[in-house]
This record gives C-alpha cells, structure tokens and sequence, in this order.
C-alpha cells in the first residue's frame, strides 16, 4: 500500500479545513478535532457541541484578540473558552472583524492558559496557508469518539510527529510548463513553477536573454487583481507593474518574478474584506491585524530559489520597500542595487502610500 508523504498529508489537511470538513491531530495521548471557524457549518458546529469529552475552544491570533480585547497567554494566539449557549453565529462574529459592527457585544472573553499550544498554532498556520481567517474551533476529544467520527465520517487524522517533519529547505518543487511570449515587442519565457509550501503556482518572465553572471534586473511583484487586472486607482500595484515592464523592454532584458501571494499574503478574499474594514476608517495596515494577520505574510524564499533555479546569484532590484532587499539577500540572492519604481499617486491612493512609506518603510 503507498503511503502519502508529509507534505502531502499537510495539504490534504489544509484542503479540507477549506472546504469546512474536520480534521484529527493526535498529540501524545490526546485527539484534537479540529475546524476552520470560518467553513464550520451549523451541522458540523452542533456536532462538535453535543459529543462528549471536553469543551470546545475558539483560536484566534494574537492580532485579531487584540481588537477583541482577549488576553493573550500564548505566543500569538489566544484560545478562547466557549461560554455557555454559544452558537456558530457568535464564533464567527468572533472571529471575523467584518461582523463587529453587527455584533459588538460578544465579550467579556475568557482565555485559556498552560498547557500545550502547538496543535492550535499549527491550525492557524494552515488556515493562513489556505487563505482563510485564521481562526480555528478545536475540541480534545476521546479515543472513542475519534472511532465513531471515522466509522461515520471519512475524517483525516494525523500525528502531529508526523506533519512538522516536512523539510522545506528547498520550496521550489518544480518548474511545471515554459513557453515563449511576445511583450512590449520583446520575446520573453514565461516559466510556471510550484512550490511545497502552498498550492498556487507562481510565474517567472524571462525578457530577452539575461547573462547569469551578471546581476539581473528584477522585479518580484506580487499578484493583485484589483490592480493589475481591474486598473484600480486604490493602490499603485497595476502601475508598477507597466512601469517594470516598460523598464524590461527598454533594457532588453531581466525577470519578473510574479507570484501568487495577492494582498501582502492574506489572499483576495481576505484583501477584500481588507478594503471593507478600510471603508470604515481602518488604514490598509490596521485591516490586516484586525482580520488577524501580520503586516506581512508573503514569503520570499519563493522568488529567491526561482531566481537561484535559473541561474542567477545577484540582482538589481526594482522596489520601493527596503526590507524586501533585506528579506531577498537573507535567502541567498546579493542586491548590488535598488532601482526605484515611482508612479504618479492618485487622489485615491495618496493615503494609502503615505501609510506604507510610515508603518511599512517604504521609500517614495
């Protein structure tokens, strides 16, 4: 019989706490059912109430419990009990800042502490990687019911030994597909790569032929629909982008590094909401944690292994934002230089500019 890998394991995990379905982690003697707080239906919620064992509790981080004013006793999540008579509808008014206008009375929050975090922290990391709230109901449950919850459901189960034994020393699992296109008169590769990490795959554009020996202009951009598809005036992502290709064209060559990571990391969905908190006065970075992520949540060891895989040790970087030097040399690859990227600010995103340039360090 073939057995599936850990990473494998880790994503079929993933995949179905994104399609609302639970999932069983044993850790030493305990059982932990665990579901995303925002997939869960009623049906599954009123199951995981009235089996038996332990009370169930809510996670969230430490970003959004802030907001709530939950105390923190972990290191970046705070596990919430459930009080008595809770429904799914204050679990995810919990859980989701969207809903704090519908529902601003839902404390005072009683947070647990001791004990061992790491099965809850490992659900929100999965939760990131899916690109949902990151936010878990997790309930310790018995050998018993873990049976009945397999004989009746086909639930995953896993030892958590097991799934933080992945080794992503190398994310780039391969580069799937190649193909030569046509931009700004210029003949370019277009190479899709996937990683281990996520399941998205990521684009890197090869304009001309550039020499591996020396630093290559480069941009790592990542995806925004809204900009780069839509022309929003909200933010200066779909100018960037025409500006560093505009600079390919004129140079001749370089890469252009496009991934998958829309809204800093958090996904469309999320960068959505973003823009929903944001409507209600809340500046792009506050958004972020009050939907529970950080400032930042992409990862650049992405563009720094593709850059690695075809070839390239040194660039010259077009960005704005000084630590993405910093978090691409960290990985591997030398910045001989940064090459400023400055567009026109709109009425509509002088704001948001401003903000990156005082809470992000960005240079404009």
């Amino acid at each position: 019989m073939l057995r599936i890998d850990n990473t494998e394991q880790n994503f079929r995990m993933q995949t179905d706490l994104m399609l609302g379905l639970p999932i069983i982690i044993r850790k030493g003697k305990d059982n932990f059912l665990i579901f995303s707080t925002e997939r869960i239906s009623k049906i599954h919620f009123d199951l995981l109430m009235n089996s038996k064992s332990e009370k169930p509790f809510l996670c969230i981080t430490s970003r959004r419990a802030q907001t709530l004013k939950a105390r923190v006793y972990d290191n970046g999540i705070s596990r919430i009990q459930l009080p008595e008579g809770s429904d799914i509808n204050w679990i995810q008014a919990t859980a989701d800042p969207i809903l704090d206008l519908d529902s601003p009375m839902k404390g005072p929050y009683i947070t647990m502490r001791g004990g061992d975090t790491k099965v809850a922290e490992l659900s929100i990391n999965w939760c990131k990687k899916a690109k949902l709230i990151p936010s878990t109901i997790i309930k310790n449950i018995s050998t018993a019911e873990v049976k009945d919850f397999k004989k009746n459901f086909q639930i995953l189960s896993a030892d958590f030994s097991d799934l933080i034994k992945e080794n992503f020393s190398m994310l780039i699992r391969e580069e799937r597909a190649t193909a030569k296109i046509p931009i700004k008169g210029i003949e370019a590769k277009l190479r899709i790569f996937k990683v281990n990490t996520d399941s998205f795959d990521h684009c890197a554009i090869e304009f001309g032929t550039p020499n591996r020996e020396e630093p290559v202009l480069t941009r790592i951009h990542s995806a925004c629909f809204t900009g780069d598809v839509l022309n929003s005036q909200k933010c200066d992502c779909g100018n960037q982008l025409e500006s560093a290709i505009e600079k390919f064209a004129s140079a001749g060559e370089g890469i252009l590094l496009y991934l998958n990571q829309e809204g800093r990391g958090i996904g469309l969905l999320n960068k959505v909401r973003a823009y929903k908190l944001q409507e209600q006065g809340y500046d792009t970075v506050e958004a972020n944690h009050r939907l529970g992520f950080e400032d930042e949540e992409r990862d650049f060891q992405i563009g720094a292994e593709i850059l690695q895989s075809l070839g390239f040790s040194t660039a010259k970087l077009m960005t704005n934002n000084p630590k993405k030097i910093k978090m691409l040399e960290d990985r591997g690859i030398k910045v001989v230089e940064r090459v400023s990227l400055l567009t026109q600010p709109t009425k509509q995103n002088l704001h948001y500019l401003r903000i990156k340039a005082k809470k992000s360090g960005h240079l404009f």
